[in-house]
């Protein structure tokens, strides 16, 4: 039996513990998350699960078991390869803590990719959901539940279901420099455009990707600084997936 561990599969580390690697390492196929192991699935459909698509380091199993880890929860985790038509992985407008700028979907109609699907029990959920800032007023990410209608979620099979939820940043999104949202090349190459763009960046966070990382990791502020220069510079816009996020909220 061939090693199913994700260190043999090159997908064990996390982009919390090494930024400049965000996303991460996704599978190559669909797979069952189950402890330190990638093992194979034996449905794609789960109906005693929230779908939720993963477009960042969501899709990274090293993340996710760090994420499952911190709160002791070792329940199998379904991964689901799919094809998604109308949506795209943009440039969230926030700097995160763990040091890097993550991903966050904005709306791309008749655009097709593959991405994963994550299938969460409710321990599994709430883990995640905390991760992204989702019970708080003021976190990154809402939540949002996106409808066939506007996001078409097929599977290898050919099923196609009826939607998936997916995290929405409340920032909104980078854009492209002609107002389009930007997709997100990996962060390495990310942080270096948008250093050599802005002088003011530059004096926050450094003039490498590495001095950025270093100084974002565990800074609150800066951060927060960091944030709100996208918005004070004009770099950012809308996802197109506003409207769901607003769905969402009680």
């Amino acid at each position: 039996m061939s090693d199913r561990s994700l260190q043999a599969l090159g997908l064990a580390e996390a982009p919390r513990d090494h930024p400049l690697l965000y996303p991460g390492a996704w599978p190559s196929d669909s797979g069952l998350l189950d402890g330190d192991r990638l093992l194979p699935l034996d449905r794609l459909v789960y109906d005693d699960r929230v779908p939720v698509l993963a477009v960042g380091s969501n899709a990274c199993p090293g993340q996710l078991r760090c994420k499952m880890d911190a709160f002791g929860i070792a329940s199998p985790l379904p991964m689901v390869k799919t094809r998604v038509t109308g949506l795209e992985v943009g440039v969230s407008a926030h700097v995160s803590r763990m040091g890097y700028v993550s991903a966050s979907p904005f709306h791309a109609p008749g655009h097709a990719r593959e991405l994963f699907l994550t299938w969460l029990d409710d321990e599994q959920l709430e883990v995640i959901d905390a991760s992204e800032g989702v019970p708080l007023p003021d976190g990154n990410y809402g939540r949002a539940w996106l409808p066939a209608a506007d996001v078409r979620i097929e599977l290898a099979d050919g099923t196609a279901l009826p939607g998936a939820f997916a995290y929405v940043n409340r920032h909104g999104v980078l854009h492209d420099g002609t107002g389009a949202p930007r997709t997100h090349p990996g962060q390495r190459p990310l942080l270096t455009e948008l250093l050599v763009g802005s002088a003011r960046l530059r004096e926050l966070f450094g003039v490498t990707p590495e001095e950025f990382c270093a100084r974002a990791r565990a800074d609150a502020e800066l951060c927060e600084r960091g944030t709100s220069l996208f918005a004070q510079e004009k770099l950012v816009t809308v996802s197109g997936l506003e409207g769901h996020l607003r769905a969402e909220q009680p």
